[in-house]
C-alpha cells in the first residue's frame, strides 16, 4: 500500500507549531549558535520524561556494545507479557538528538506494541563520520540477537529520520550477512536516496521544518566524500538488490522533502518481492513524531507503528516480567553483558 503526496500546506496545528518555532528563533537570533547549543536544545523531550515513564513497567539505563566501545542505551520494558524486542535508533541528521529526545516515543512504542524497546545512543557526527553510526548500530544488533530469546524471540528494528535510515541499513546488512532474522522494520520519514533527487525535494525544499539546505548541512557533517552518498549504508536505495528483506512499514509526513523517498523505496521493495507498506499523514512535516504532545497525528503515527510491531512480533514466545523482577538483560557468556550506566545515577 502506498500513498502519494500532493502539493499541500501543513495543517493548522502544524502551522501554529512552525510559527511558534520561527518566532522563538527570531527572538534568539542574537544568541551564539554552536553545535553544543544545538544538541542541548534538540535533545529535550517534548513531554515530561517522568510522566512518559509511567506508561511502561521499567526504564533501565544501561550500556551495550558498539563498534568502538560501549554505548549508552535505555531499555523500556512494557507491562504484561513481553513479545519480542525492538532496536530503536533516534533521528537527528546523525548530528544531534539522543535518548532523551525520543524517550516519550519509545515509551509509547513499548506500551502499545507489547515489546521491549532498546534505544541506543550511537556515535554522532561530526566527531564520528560515516560509517561509524552504522557500525555502532550493527554491533548493537548483533549483541541483541544473542539476547532476543530472553524477550520471546523476534527482533524488529525501528527509527525515525536518520534513525529510520539506519534501521533500513541494518535490515539489508542482516540479509547480506546471514542474520539475525528480523521480523519487521519500522521507518518514520527516513532518508533513503542519498544524492538521487525526488520530486518532493523540490516541492518542499524550504519552509517545512526540514529544508534541502539543512539536509546538505547534515551531509557535510556526516560524510567523508561525495561517494558516500551512493553507498547503500547511507542510501539504501542503492543496494544491489531489495529482495529478501524484512517487511517494512514506512510512516511519512506529507510536507517533507523526503516523502517521495519513502514511497519510492517501498515501491522498489515491492517490485523486488519484499513486503512494504507506507502511510502518509496529511498536513504534517518532517519530525512530527517528536511533537506528539501537541499534534494528534504524531500520536496516531506512533500508535500505527506500534500496532504493526505487535502484529509482526506476536508470533514468538512471550515472556513474563513480574513487578520488581530484574528484566532478563544479562547476556550469554559468549556476548558482552549489558552494563548499568553508573554515570546516569
Amino acid at each position: 500500500m502506498s500513498d502519494s503526496a500532493a502539493v499541500s500546506r501543513p495543517g493548522l496545528l502544524t502551522r501554529l507549531l512552525l510559527g511558534g518555532m520561527k518566532l522563538r528563533a527570531a527572538r534568539r537570533a542574537h544568541e551564539p549558535h554552536t553545535l553544543e547549543d544545538l544538541r542541548a536544545k534538540l535533545d529535550r523531550p517534548c513531554f515530561p520524561m517522568a510522566l512518559s515513564s509511567l506508561q511502561v513497567r521499567r526504564v533501565i539505563e544501561c550500556r551495550v556494545p558498539g563498534s568502538r566501545g560501549m554505548l549508552s542505551a535505555r531499555l523500556y520494558v512494557p507491562y504484561g507479557r513481553v513479545h519480542g524486542v525492538v532496536l530503536f535508533m533516534h533521528g537527528g541528521g546523525y548530528v544531534h538528538c539522543g535518548l532523551n529526545s525520543h524517550h516519550g516515543i519509545c515509551c509509547r512504542l513499548a506500551r502499545q506494541s507489547g515489546a521491549a524497546v532498546l534505544s541506543i545512543a550511537y556515535s554522532l557526527a561530526p566527531e564520528n563520520h560515516f560509517p561509524v553510526a552504522v557500525d555502532d548500530c550493527w554491533a548493537a544488533l548483533q549483541w541483541l540477537a544473542g539476547e532476543a530469546h530472553r524477550w520471546g524471540g523476534p527482533i524488529a528494528v525501528a527509527g525515525d529520520s536518520a534513525g529510520g535510515t539506519l534501521a533500513a541499513v541494518l535490515a539489508q546488512m542482516a540479509r547480506d550477512r546471514g542474520g539475525p532474522e528480523l521480523a519487521m522494520q519500522l521507518l518514520y520519514y527516513p532518508s533513503l536516496y542519498g544524492e538521487r533527487d525526488v520530486p518532493s525535494r523540490q516541492t518542499y525544499a524550504s519552509g517545512y521544518m526540514l529544508s534541502t539546505r539543512l539536509m546538505e548541512w547534515y551531509a557535510e557533517q556526516y560524510i567523508r566524500t561525495p561517494a558516500d552518498l551512493r553507498d547503500p549504508r547511507l542510501a539504501p536505495i542503492h543496494a544491489s538488490s531489495l529482495a529478501g528483506l524484512a517487511p517494512v512499514v514506512i510512516g511519512l509526513a506529507q510536507c517533507d522533502p523526503l516523502h517521495d523517498e519513502g514511497t519510492g523505496y517501498a515501491a522498489a521493495m515491492q517490485k523486488a518481492g519484499s513486503a512494504a507498506e507506507t502511510r502518509t499523514w496529511r498536513g504534517t512535516v518532517h519530525g512530527f513524531l517528536n511533537f506528539y504532545a501537541f499534534l494528534p497525528a504524531g500520536r496516531e503515527a506512533i500508535r500505527y507503528g506500534a500496532h504493526a510491531l505487535k502484529r509482526a512480533l506476536r508470533g514468538g514466545r512471550a515472556v513474563s516480567v513480574a513487578a520488581g523482577e530484574t528484566p532478563p538483560v544479562t547476556a550469554s557468556p559468549s556476548v558482552p553483558s549489558v552494563q548499568p550506566d553508573r554515570s546516569a545515577a
